[in-house]
This record gives C-alpha cells, structure tokens and sequence, in this order.
C-alpha cells in the first residue's frame, strides 16, 4: 500500500499544485470583491482573506451600473450563439462526414487552417459584412462571430464520423430522408459533443469583449465585459468594485459549467477521437 501511495504521490501533488496554479486567480479576484475600503489590496505579504469581510462593493456596483440589464444582454448574446452554432455547425459536420462530394476535402483542410487564424486577422472584413448589413448595435451582428464557428464544425464532423453507417443505412431502407436522419437519428447520439460545444460557445460569447466594443456603441445594449470595463474609468479605477463586477460576471458561466460538467466531459473525451 505504502509503495502504491508513493508510486502516485508525485502525480497528485503535481495536479494539486496546478489547481491551485488555475483556482488561485479567482480566489484572489473573490477575496479582493469582498475587501473593505480600509483593507491595503497590495499589503505586503498579500492577504488572501479579507479582515472583515463585506458586499458593500456588489452594492456599489449595482447601483452605480445597470448591470441586470447588461447581464440580459449578454444572457441573449450567448444563448442565441449556442442556438445557432449548434445547428449550423451540426449541419456543415454531419455534411462532411456523411456526403461525398468533390470538393470534400479542400473544403475539410481549408476548415482545418482557418482554426488556426486568430479573430484579429478576420476581424475587418467580419465588421465590414455586419456595417453593410446593417447589424452595427443589433443583437444579430453581436452574435455573428460565434452564428458558426470552425472548431464547432470539427468538432460534429468528428462526432458524426464515429456513428456506425449501419444505422443510417436501415432509416435509408425505410424511406427516412437525409434532413430527418440527422434530426432524428445521428443528433440524439452525439448529445455529449453538443453539450461540450455549447459549454464553449457560452463561454466564448459570454466573455467577448472585442467584439462588441467595436460594433456596439449603445450603452442600453452594452454586454457584462462592456459594463465591467466602464467600472473601471468610473471609480478611478477601483480594484474592488472592477473585481466585484467580474464575479457577477462569472456566476452565469459557473452555473452553466456545473450543470453541463458530466456531458462536457464525456464529449470532451470522445468528441475529437474517431472510433
């Protein structure tokens, strides 16, 4: 038992010491929301527990900032992105795994290389389209980038790929048509990989701040990461009510993850490995 525990001991204490690498952050960020104005933030050696404790900074915060309507805003944000790349992503990856076509595979590689493009670089043209289009302070042009991403397309294709043919061949057998096959036959089995594409889609349309800083200058339509940074230049930069702002901010996405967890794994874990 003795040789067991030490066999193993290096690998806990390594995963120990990067979760407390990973955790250690947002339990700073949480610790300096809860300080009083009385409380040196940068006191040397740095203090992780307030002295007393108190949330007259979320007070502050909500009364100085609508930020109930700004977390609306973004609660659109985010839940029509996840609607739409889901069902667009789904689509292009069950398409890719499932027709042949000629162009097939230029189109898979051309996928595969603008993963590795960053937003920046697509970022003009992308804002250009939503100007021409009309989407400048719309909800529609907020959730454009994140309407279809790559990375959900590769995720599905892989998804898709791993489901046995035998199963479309017998819904082909009795007359079911392509659209319903992947509603009705090929969704319901790779529920995991949505659920992983929603959770990093959520957290990616949540989180944006480039983006609707360039395309939104309407306070009434301003996202949480918006509402956050203008506590910033409001309190002369208030390291207590910014970091207050920032939890409120990150409850949703906590919730979200802790409910999602279980099938976040399991597609995490088969989503990009073919079977």
């Amino acid at each position: 038992m003795n040789k067991k525990i030490l066999r193993y001991l290096p690998r806990y204490l390594a995963l120990i010491a990067w979760a407390v690498v990973t955790i250690g952050p947002f339990l700073w960020l949480l610790s300096t929301s809860l300080k009083g104005p009385g409380e040196n933030l940068f006191a040397q050696p740095p203090q992780l527990l307030p002295a007393e404790p108190t949330l007259e900074n979320f007070r502050r915060v909500l009364q100085s900032q609508p930020m109930f309507s700004y977390l609306f805003n973004s609660l659109q944000v985010a839940l029509l992105a996840v609607a739409c790349n889901l069902c667009f992503a789904s689509l292009a990856g069950y398409a890719l795994a499932r027709i042949e076509f000629r162009a097939k595979p230029l189109v898979f590689a051309a996928l595969l290389a603008s993963m590795m493009l960053p937003f920046q670089l697509l970022m003009i043209p992308v804002y250009q389209l939503a100007l021409s289009l009309g989407l400048r302070n719309t909800l529609v042009g907020l959730v454009l980038p994140h309407a279809c991403t790559a990375f959900g397309i590769f995720l599905m294709r892989q998804a898709f790929d791993a489901i046995p043919r035998a199963l479309e061949e017998a819904a082909v057998m009795e007359g079911v048509g392509r659209f319903r096959i992947w509603a009705f036959v090929c969704l319901p089995l790779v529920r995991p990989q949505l659920a992983t594409l929603a959770v990093f889609t959520f957290i990616a349309a949540w989180g944006d701040f480039l983006w609707p800083l360039i395309l939104n200058d309407d306070p009434a339509r301003f996202t949480l990461p918006l509402g956050v940074n203008r506590l910033a230049g409001l309190f002369s930069l208030d390291w207590r009510l910014v970091a207050a702002g920032a939890v409120f901010s990150l409850i949703p996405v906590l919730i979200v993850f802790a409910f999602s967890q279980k099938f976040f794994i399991e597609g995490a874990l088969k989503g990009a490995v073919k079977q």
